[in-house]
């Protein structure tokens, strides 16, 4: 299990990781849409390529965060009835969950969105709007988001099995990070049993 729950860390690592960076992401779409709005109404000037990098840097946010969304546990939820209860089943649900929805849905994505973006790729797709930008880079987003978004429900089912068989504590905020006495004691038990 040691190895499995270093998988997992590395894992977080690498969602954290992008879901930290790619936030800036937002204010570059911000201040791109200011500029573009500015320019437009004091010079009555625009261009298709500023509007299609403002939508290629939302759907870069939302596609590469949904890993790290997952890995805070910021999806919704229904917590009106999760609240209502015991924490082992919640655990079990989650589990079961990601096991069975969203690993096979996030595989499922990733193999449909590999050709989608391969095409684009190879074929130099161009934006059908007058003055529009490559579409590749928007498809890769795609990509990666799901490839991201599966890696961490691995992470987060070798976490959940982790939670049930008693071998980490789950921290509040449902953050799935081990405290390092934990991490230690579990890598030593499971170097005694190698």
């Amino acid at each position: 299990m040691g190895s499995l729950l270093a998988l997992s860390r590395l894992i977080d690592r690498i969602n954290e990781f992008v879901g930290r960076n790619v936030s800036w992401l937002v204010l570059a779409a911000v201040l791109i849409s200011a500029g573009n709005a500015t320019i437009r109404k004091m010079f009555d000037m625009s261009s298709n390529a500023w509007l299609e990098v403002q939508w290629y840097l939302f759907g870069a946010v939302f596609m590469l965060a949904a890993g790290y969304t997952l890995r805070k546990n910021e999806h919704v939820r229904i917590d009106v009835v999760a609240g209502n209860l015991s924490k082992r089943t919640r655990d079990w649900i989650d589990l079961f969950g990601h096991f069975l929805f969203l690993l096979p849905f996030c595989i499922m994505m990733t193999y449909l969105a590999w050709p989608f973006f391969w095409r684009s790729f190879s074929s130099g797709e161009m934006s059908s709007n007058a003055g529009g930008l490559i579409i590749w880079p928007a498809k890769l987003s795609i990509l990666l988001g799901f490839v991201l978004l599966t890696a961490q429900a691995i992470s987060e089912i070798i976490k959940r099995i982790a939670v049930l068989r008693g071998i980490i504590n789950e921290e509040p905020g449902h953050d799935h990070s081990m405290p390092p006495q934990v991490e230690a004691a579990s890598e030593m038990k499971d170097g005694n049993n190698a």
